[in-house]
């Protein structure tokens, strides 16, 4: 009951719905894809993963759903090149991609927002912890006397 107060809250908050089903999360991947290849770079292979990480959410409801993932991303992306489709979503309960706005399957923006957010910073918090861990590796480890694995000369300490 909290949570259906909080969704109708986040509505009257900032007044926006999206679709649901991963129609948003493949729309905006799909965009990211294409700016992607405009960029180039190191820049590019950034960006398409963020993309790709996106596309998390249709593959996972239809994994939920026991459907097939692979066959729903296919249908998902071929759905969201035709004109207005952008509301093609997984209806998790007849294992086709439809409209979602015409099933009614909508979320707050705020929540959608807030979502996406969350998880780039998370992603950023990741890799600035990855920056600092390889940035502390500025040499190797000095090898141990009489070689890797070896014994030095004259043994140690008479042994």
């Amino acid at each position: 009951m909290h949570d259906a107060v909080s969704v109708v809250a986040d509505v009257f908050e900032k007044n926006k719905v999206v679709v649901g089903g991963g129609a948003v999360e493949t729309e905006v991947a799909k965009k990211l894809q294409e700016y992607a290849v405009q960029i180039g770079g190191r820049e590019q292979l950034a960006v398409e993963a963020f993309a790709k990480s996106l596309e998390t959410i249709p593959k996972t409801l239809a994994e939920n759903a026991g459907l097939e993932q692979i066959d729903i991303m296919v249908e998902l992306r071929s759905a969201h090149e035709k004109p207005k489709g952008h509301s093609m979503g997984v209806d998790v309960f007849t294992g086709k991609v439809v409209n979602m706005y015409e099933k009614g399957v909508i979320e707050p923006l705020s929540v959608k927002e807030q979502a996406i957010k969350s998880a780039s910073e998370a992603s950023s918090m990741i890799l600035r912890i990855d920056d600092v861990i390889s940035g502390g590796k500025t040499k190797a480890p000095p090898t141990p006397p009489g070689g890797p694995g070896g014994m030095p000369e004259g043994g140690y300490g008479g042994m």
